[in-house]
């Protein structure tokens, strides 16, 4: 019991640090299309997942956490803490060849994983077990709002006047993920809390009309709700009857991956506080509240959603998979703007190439080398009726280390992506991504004394 109240003790204060760096670390970011629903959605992709086109359904990896498919972590081998960060540089650009171009960044996540028995445990007492249970916690953002966008229209009745529209803000959720294997067959629950706070406002402005009064509207929403969502992992060994063990860089397999939820419940509460407003000559300002509403309380629905992914894996050398996703976003409803918002779907491929895990002489050698690339429709339908997509490439590098006789690996990837193409607005961006994960073998460790 010891053990376990001290695990529960890092939990707790490993999840309030990251509470309040993930909540000071909020990315300023300016893409319009964050505007509609509750923002873009970022993923529970962790870097080492990420660096390979995002491949989640499907993903094993004994040494890192993939809350994607929570049926992977009854894979893991040794308790794992992941901290994951970003930096982005990012150019909007628009038809008439006008761009403006940002860098922003965030801590990414934060994640707290052990397998429920000991592996060191079952060599020393030369067990072999058939049942394997792993879980973990996990906070990170899973929505971001960040917009400041303007037009400016012309009408014949008033003349030239200007439309603003700001946003800031996200949603943010809290997990607790668990996995349980079977010999070949695993299974994986997540259930997690969402919330967080998004502000929208609309400024109109009329320029050409003298003693004319601009229009502030500005709504204030926090979002709160339940989440889960299941998967399950198959393995299929290729050559295992021919004396390899999974150890073996000869040993190859297939796994498939299948991971979703259904629709679940979201709860708004809004303030909402409109404004007509005058500047004089001198300097005074006359200011009239059209709309105050206090602690408007209203449910939604947040999308469904389904994923399936295969993947070849031979030894710790070689791996190839691919990775299908779809949500439907239809059928959101919430207290936002959700006009035109469409299902979506995400395609992506990735792998990595590790050249030999065991050499002491070449240390690139013992390096996974990731690679991938992805295809995704964004939620958003623009005005023509044009869909958005997001596409790009992703390298990376897992690099292992020891300290204290424990390997652990740094991940250090780069994503170039293009969202928009050939639409009103076009972004175009270089994500550099950078995780630390910290492996220890020793936790629910059995001491033996004499």
């Amino acid at each position: 019991m010891i053990y376990l109240r001290t695990i529960i003790n890092k939990v707790i204060l490993l999840l309030f640090l990251g509470w309040t760096s993930i909540a000071s670390a909020q990315p300023q970011d300016n893409s319009p299309y964050s505007r509609f629903g509750i923002g873009d959605i970022l993923g529970s992709e962790f870097n080492a997942s990420l660096h390979m086109g995002g491949l989640g359904a499907s993903f094993i990896d004994p040494y890192t956490i993939n809350i994607v498919n929570p049926a992977s972590l009854s894979y893991l081998r040794t308790a794992s803490f992941d901290m994951g960060i970003h930096a982005e540089y990012s150019t909007l650009s628009d038809r008439e060849n006008s761009s403006i171009s940002d860098w922003n960044g965030s801590l990414d996540y934060l994640s707290l994983a052990f397998p429920l028995q000991n592996v060191l445990n079952d060599i020393l007492d030369r067990k072999q077990r058939d049942i394997n249970l792993g879980m973990a916690f996990s906070l990170m953002p899973y929505s971001n709002v960040g917009y400041n966008v303007s037009s400016y229209l012309y009408n014949e009745d008033f003349g030239n006047y200007e439309l603003n529209y700001q946003g800031n803000g996200g949603s943010y959720q809290f997990l607790w993920s668990n996995g349980i294997r079977y010999k070949d067959f695993a299974f994986g629950l997540n259930l997690g809390y969402l919330f967080g706070k998004i502000t929208n406002s609309t400024i109109i402005d009329f320029p050409d009309i003298n003693n004319a009064f601009a229009s502030f509207l500005d709504r204030s929403t926090n979002l709160s709700g339940l989440t889960w969502n299941a998967g399950v992992l198959y393995t299929l060994h290729l050559n295992k009857g021919a004396g390899q063990d999974e150890s073996s860089d000869n040993h190859q397999k297939l796994i498939f991956g299948l991971y979703g939820k259904s629709s679940t419940t979201l709860n708004y509460e809004s303030n909402i506080f409109e404004t007509s407003s005058l500047r004089l000559l001198d300097g005074g300002l006359i200011r009239d509240t059209l709309t105050d509403i206090r602690g408007e309380k209203v449910s939604g629905k947040m999308p469904s959603e389904l994923g399936l992914g295969i993947s070849y894996v031979k030894g710790s050398k070689f791996s190839l998979g691919f990775n299908y996703e779809q949500r439907d976003w239809t059928k959101f409803e919430g207290d936002f703007v959700k006009n035109n918002l469409k299902d979506t779907y995400s395609l992506s491929f990735g792998g990595f190439y590790r050249p030999n895990y065991k050499s002491i002489s070449n240390y690139f050698s013992r390096v996974f080398y990731r690679f991938g690339g992805f295809y995704r429709k964004v939620p958003v339908e623009i005005a023509s009726g044009e869909d958005i997509k997001d596409y790009g490439i992703s390298f990376g590098l897992g690099m292992p280390f020891f300290y204290q006789r424990k390997i652990s690996h740094a991940n250090l990837g780069l994503i170039l992506g293009w969202r928009g193409m050939n639409t009103a607005i076009e972004e175009k961006y270089i994500r550099l991504s950078f995780s630390f994960t910290f492996n220890d073998d020793e936790w629910f460790i059995k001491r033996k004394y004499n």
